[in-house]
């Protein structure tokens, strides 16, 4: 991996601070890593895909399993040279010193949790609205009743939040059991289909180019929406600190992590396409975070899985709702306590000791996000929301993969080298995630108008406490310690 000193371990040794307690061996990692990867994307991401490239929507997943990896390899290599919690923030400041840039990364990773949770909430209501309909104890649910419930979700993740959430390891390999044993179920569901004759495997090698763009763009398009299943590995910088020998078990768990989850989703794919006609894999992607739902329902009619599969799927999202809005609130609290965002969202409760304003400020534009996507009637909520988390970590990966290269050449002369990234593959992770963040991959408009506002948000707060910070006499909106932002 990288280079690290005696000094990154003993770091905090002589500030009479404790270090945090390393809990984590190779199989609880394994298993936050894997929890974190599976959740909402590949309930909010396979109907799109299907309504891309038809039979060969396990290749868009093969696809963005390479660039996460190639990308995962550059954190790997700085996560073992600055074994800090702080993720991309902490290796831009790292390689380019430059606050305002260190800000931009900052705010996008937060930015991507609202989205991401956002994303989360639309698929939980998808599937509660589901299940309930299937098992007969509602008619149906208008949009308007999906809308409520997503926004009254994030509303209780607010409340939950508030009340102070220790995220325990032995609960997170509760809820990835269970979310493993969803997608099992789907692929148990596909591989049934294909036993009673009824799936056509030929479709798996066929592309039905349902938008007239050709196989390259089609895929492209395809991975980019894939991608968004693929995030989360990323987070498990978070826990280096509370991981035992992290320099040594950090790159075979992330690896195997996603390996783990994209032979899940390559099988999902396939139980996909075994159960749905071609026609049907144009349509799913108006199932928005229903699609595997409606796999479940068709490919095993004489079973009552369905019945049970939905409300699976709103634990298995839920989880990952939460932790996205734990990680953003905390960020925002984080940069408010430095002051590179106003003071008053770096308040915290009394007696609870969670920071309000952080979740006031990161629910509010949660909801606004869901009700600005569901005004339009015709736009599809999941595809937004999770192309613009997709989209904002692509940018992210992109720097870090940069960062990676800057920093490769300031290694410690006496330093131990444990991890290094293979060649020259930073560059080539840094010009693939570019790639598929351009516009040539032809998202549609509102991703990068959502995506933009969300930006001008953070950087129109940035201007403001600059502004305050110089009338005041405290400087300037620079970071006094970016290594303590994920703390």
């Amino acid at each position: 991996m990288s280079t690290t000193t005696a000094e990154h371990h003993s770091g905090e040794a002589g500030s009479g601070e404790p270090e945090l307690k390393r809990v984590l061996g190779p199989k609880l990692l394994l298993l936050f890593i894997v929890g974190d990867i599976l959740g909402a994307g590949v309930y909010a991401v396979t109907g799109q895909m299907g309504g891309e490239v038809g039979g060969l929507v396990w290749l868009p997943f093969l696809c963005a399993f390479v660039v996460a990896t190639l990308t995962a390899l550059s954190y790997l290599e700085l996560v073992t040279k600055y074994p800090q919690a702080a993720g991309a923030a902490l290796y831009t400041h790292k390689a380019f010193g430059v606050h305002f840039l260190t800000f931009l990364v900052a705010f996008a990773v937060v930015c991507s949790g609202v989205t991401s949770a956002s994303t989360s909430a639309k698929t939980l209501a998808d599937n509660l609205t589901g299940g309930l309909e299937v098992n007969g104890w509602i008619d149906g649910a208008g949009s308007g009743t999906i809308t409520a419930i997503a926004m009254g979700f994030m509303i209780l993740l607010a409340l939950i939040n508030l009340r102070g959430v220790g995220e325990s390891v032995k609960f997170n390999v509760v809820l990835t059991l269970i979310e493993v044993l969803a997608l099992c179920i789907v692929i148990g569901v596909g591989f049934y289909a294909m036993s009673r004759g009824t799936g056509d495997l030929g479709e798996l090698v066929t592309f039905h180019d349902y938008e007239d763009r050709g196989l390259f763009l089609a895929v492209t398009v395809a991975t980019s929406i894939a991608f968004f299943a693929m995030v989360g590995f990323e987070d498990a910088v978070n826990m280096v600190e509370e991981t035992k020998e992290p320099e040594r078990i950090f790159p075979r768990t992330m690896l195997t992590g996603l390996g783990i989850a994209v032979l899940l989703y390559m099988l999902v794919a396939v139980s996909v396409v075994s159960v749905l006609t071609a026609p049907e894999l144009k349509e799913i992607s108006d199932a928005e975070g229903r699609a595997l739902l409606e796999v479940v329902s068709k490919g095993a009619p004489d079973f009552p899985i369905d019945k049970v599969f939905p409300f699976l799927a709103v634990f298995a999202v839920a989880n990952t709702a939460l932790i996205n809005m734990l990680m953003a609130s905390r960020l925002i609290y984080g940069m408010a306590r430095q002051n590179v965002l106003p003071a008053s969202l770096g308040r915290v409760l009394p007696g609870r000791r969670t920071p309000w304003a952080g979740i006031a400020f990161t629910t509010l534009l949660a909801l606004g996000l869901i009700w600005w996507v569901t005004a339009d009637t015709e736009s599809n909520v999941v595809a937004s929301l999770s192309n613009v988390t997709a989209f904002l970590l692509l940018c992210v990966f992109a720097i870090v993969n940069v960062a990676c290269i800057v920093l490769r050449g300031r290694r410690h002369e006496t330093g131990k080298t444990f991890f290094t990234s293979p060649g020259q593959l930073p560059v080539v992770a840094a010009l693939l995630c570019v790639f598929l963040a351009g516009p040539w991959v032809d998202r549609d408009g509102e991703v990068y108008r959502i995506a933009g506002v969300l930006m001008l948000i953070g950087v129109g707060l940035w201007v403001l406490t600059y502004a305050i910070n110089r009338a005041t006499g405290q400087g300037d909106s620079d970071f006094e310690d970016v290594a303590s932002l994920g703390e």
